[in-house]
């Protein structure tokens, strides 16, 4: 399912990335009111009447820049230290209008103050010089995947979730990957620390024929769990993939299907006696978050669209939605597991209706039970979820209960003006009365100066068999004919079996193919088709304007570009570039939801068909696992000296072949045994693994041509051996090295390079490891880290990327030097000097000449590395340049 109802920051108001000149626009030029919004959250259930006017002025200023400090908890400390250090100081000996400029301060609730917040005026960062600095940090850091900027609303899910290593976690919605980050980052909580140890164990002969480690982390020492997050637009899907590397985990698959009804994974059977028939086995989750789909009036404060589009028709819409997908968590999860469901609205129709709706379709509160959280994350304001509540309809009137709506029904001669309300909106009632909604969790803009959000964390308490939606209980829009009448008509039937009816390629063989099918068919796109905006027929009518629909606070550099396209009926629909395509019949969504058993795969098989062309289907790559053995790998290990200890049965490449030609990756073994029996299941999965070796030309025969991959390096670097291993404790060599690319180390180079000069003059070429290790002295390094080296014919090489070097010279040494690359001057060199004739080029020209066009093959893969970083940022830079990436710099 994808993540929104629309694009992710509608900064433009009209669902998607924004145009620049509508990002442009100055908030002070926008009238931040709407009659229905306002009149709607005035009434008594939603804000106390003395904190009301606190409500509204909150709503209506500017929201303060957030960001979180992210990957593993040693290294987010360490950038964060220099923050405290380094530029808060400075910054706050700065005055504005004759007061202390307020400093960025971390969050109180968010553990070891990875999380900060600040207020600083534009003016002021405009002006001062020190906010010239900090904003170089931010950008910098930004940019490698150090710094996060996220709202913090939606920082809170992921920290209830309770997430352990050796968990199985599912994100159902997860683009663009903020909070998936996060629930990544809990599941390898405590892993480096245990790899080293384990690895020293080993090492010294002190571990047994049993892997090592704590429970979850009885991997020898690496985390047992399993992270998919899924996105239903394939585009935002690599948006995600985009983010996710950035950790390098290979406990991660990105997937690509619609929430509602996601399929269920298939896992190798038990062993069984032999003779016996195995029975299948699924895939069963501890954790599930669900944050879902939602009209986004939390993020007022920063959505120009709110204040312009806001209606009710969205959040009428998106519950059945919503709903949906919360009832398919719940099928998916282990019993004693936790979901945790959230949006960026402030509705109850969005929030507490779709928990009680979900709630009762799953059996009631004996199967699933509201985890009380009111003591969690000490220092968070919020508020008790509401136990009663109205619903305004499309025309703006308010209703306090369904007896209402269903006698006003009676009397109307046409029900458009009520259609869409449900009988499942409204404050429950019978026997799910008293189910304690108070625990849900209300996050206010008012109480610590935050968007609007909602959160409620669920426990499966027993096996459930969810029951069919209520379709009788539903006011429909649309009058008896239509496409949508006839499949609210087939949700409620079954065929002659007495089963719920199977989903169907087309609706081309039950309705006419004229023009007013056609139009509506693409006007009740599912959020997972037309890029993520919200089912058009049940969110608006087609003459009204598209609402301002979520996406979340999260991360407003990272959206997608944008393009209208007009349907039959002329309805304006904003899609990305992508075509508007039909979606499946909605009788196939509940065909799943009606299944009797939580292990029942949810339906499969073909895609949606299209409006007006053929929907191009994308070809991924197959994930192939390579033999322990293979000829290709058994030379690397002896050159590395790969521990017998690290695991050789879960390298994987990407070609229909099979076999090793640029690129090896690594997984888990979890996520190794769900890519094999998942294989042509229809599983449709964007991403795995973690690139650990990729090929290299080298100038000679002997020398090994794979070197390992900076994402992979953690990983395997504990159990290398010493053979290729060079270190490092002093600053100024460490800043040499990021300063400058290929330097020589022929002739009297390496005496330049201090401590390692010795080492890297004699190591054998290929790829090494550069250990650099804290000196314990004052103007000594403080973090331990490792990085990959390449020792070519004359030179070494730092191999990290541009952007990675000039994070760690303003990070460690507070220098902005640029990056100098002496194989690009060696080429212009060299090609200024004429070739002799007759005589051998290695004997009398200089080593620059001779190392011309070998250090254009060698540094090929460095280059198509940075390519391949380039392109997969494309979506991320596109939207905006590094102020709107973190707007915090503006």
């Amino acid at each position: 399912m994808g993540k929104r109802g629309g694009r992710k920051g509608n900064r433009g108001g009209k669902g998607g990335g924004g145009h620049r000149a509508e990002r442009s626009t100055n908030w002070s030029e926008i009238s931040r009111t709407n009659e229905k919004l306002e009149r709607y959250y005035n009434e008594p259930e939603f804000i106390p009447e003395e904190e009301k006017e606190e409500f509204w002025n909150a709503i209506k200023r500017d929201l303060p820049n957030s960001f979180r400090f992210t990957g593993s908890r040693g290294h987010a400390l360490a950038v964060q230290e220099r923050l405290k250090n380094f530029y808060v100081p400075e910054i706050t000996s700065i005055e504005y209008e004759g007061q202390p400029v307020e400093p960025p301060k971390p969050v109180s609730w968010y553990p070891d103050q990875l999380a900060w917040s600040m207020t600083t005026p534009k003016q002021v960062i405009r002006r001062h010089a020190p906010f010239a600095s900090f904003q170089k940090f931010l950008v910098a850091e930004t940019e490698v995947g150090n710094i996060s900027r996220q709202e913090l609303v939606s920082m809170i899910p992921p920290l209830l979730i309770d997430i352990r290593p050796g968990m199985t976690v599912l994100d159902m919605c997860a683009a663009p990957g903020s909070k998936s980050a996060q629930l990544m980052e809990a599941l390898h909580a405590g892993e480096e620390e245990t790899i080293l140890e384990a690895a020293k164990q080993v090492k010294e002969g002190n571990a047994g024929p049993e892997p090592l480690g704590p429970e979850g982390l009885n991997d020898d020492g690496r985390t047992t769990g399993l992270l998919i997050a899924n996105d239903s637009d394939y585009k935002r899907a690599h948006l995600l993939i985009h983010q996710m590397k950035r950790l390098s985990s290979p406990n991660l698959i990105v997937t690509n299907h619609d929430a509602t009804m996601y399929p269920s994974i298939k896992l190798p059977p038990l062993p069984v006696p032999e003779g016996a028939r195995p029975l299948n086995r699924y895939l069963k989750f501890d954790r599930i978050l669900a944050d879902v789909p939602c009209s986004g009036d939390g993020t007022a404060r920063k959505n120009i669209g709110v204040w312009k589009d806001w209606s009710p028709t969205s959040a009428l819409g998106l519950y059945t939605t919503q709903a949906r997908i919360l009832v398919r968590a719940l099928q998916m999860l282990k019993v004693g597991g936790r979901v945790v469901y959230s949006t960026c609205s402030m509705n109850p129709v969005e929030n507490e209706a779709v928990i009680a709706s979900a709630i009762e379709r799953c059996g009631g509160s004996a199967n699933v039970k509201i985890i009380d959280c009111s003591e969690e994350l000490a220092g968070l304001k919020r508020r008790p979820g509401l136990k009663s509540w109205k619903v305004m309809d499309r025309e703006g009137r308010i209703w306090s209960n369904w007896q209402d709506v269903k006698e006003q029904r009676e009397q109307e001669s046409t029900s458009n003006g009520l259609a869409r309300l449900a009988e499942g909106m409204f404050p429950p009632s019978g026997e799910t009365a008293d189910l304690p909604l108070e625990r849900c969790m209300r996050v206010y803009p008012h109480l610590q100066d935050t968007g609007g959000f909602f959160i409620t964390v669920l426990e499966k308490t027993s096996e459930i068999r969810a029951k069919p939606e209520n379709s009788a209980s539903v006011i429909p829009m649309l009058s008896k004919g239509t496409v949508a009448a006839l499949a609210a008509e087939l949700d409620s039937r079954n065929n002659e079996n007495g089963e719920p009816y199977q989903k169907l390629n087309s609706l081309d063989d039950l309705v006419p193919a004229d023009a007013e099918v056609e139009a509506e068919i693409a006007k009740n796109a599912t959020v997972a088709e037309a890029s993520n905006q919200p089912p058009y027929s049940v969110t608006l009518d087609a003459s009204e304007p598209a609402s301002p629909t979520k996406r979340e606070g999260d991360d407003l550099d990272e959206e997608l570009p944008a393009k209208r396209v007009k349907l039959g009926d002329g309805t304006d629909v904003l899609v990305g570039d992508r075509p508007v395509h039909r979606p499946p019949p909605r009788f196939e969504v509940d065909s799943m939801q009606t299944s009797t058993d939580d292990n029942t795969p949810a339906p499969t098989g073909p895609g949606p068909v299209t409006q007006g062309f053929k929907k191009k289907a994308v070809q991924e790559e197959p994930y192939k696992y390579l033999d322990p053995n293979h000829p290709e790998l058994v030379p690397v290990y002896d050159f590395f000296q790969l521990s017998e200890r690290f695991p050789r049965d879960r390298w994987m490449v990407r070609n229909a072949e099979g076999q090793p030609t640029r690129t090896v990756y690594y997984t888990s073994a979890l996520a190794r045994d769900i890519l094999v029996m998942n294989e042509r299941s229809g599983m449709k999965f964007v991403h795995c693994g973690v690139k650990m070796f990729v090929k290299q030309d080298a100038q000679r025969e002997n020398v090994c041509r794979w070197r390992i991959q900076t994402d992979g390096l953690k990983i395997i670097e504990p159990w290398l051996g010493d053979v290729r291993t060079v270190t490092l404790t002093q600053r100024e060599t460490l800043r040499r090295l990021l300063i400058e690319m290929f330097p020589k180390v022929n002739d009297n180079g390496w005496k330049q390079l201090d401590e390692i000069g010795e080492r890297v003059k004699d190591i054998p070429m290929g790829c090494s490891i550069l250990r650099i290790e804290p000196s314990g002295k004052d103007d000594g390094l403080t973090e331990r880290m490792v990085l990959p080296l390449w020792r070519s014919l004359h030179s070494i090489n730092l191999m990290l990327p541009k952007e990675e070097r000039r994070a760690m010279l303003l990070r460690i040494f507070n220098d902005s030097t640029p990056v100098n690359n002496n194989s690009m001057k060696n080429q212009k060199a060299s090609q200024r000097q004429a070739e002799p004739v007759g005589e051998d080029v290695d004997d009398i020209a200089p080593p620059a000449a001779i190392e011309d066009d070998i250090l254009k093959k060698e540094n090929l893969a460095l280059g198509q590395d940075e390519q391949e970083q380039m392109d997969s940022r494309e979506t991320y830079t596109k939207a905006g340049d590094e102020e709107d990436r973190f707007n915090v710099t503006v």
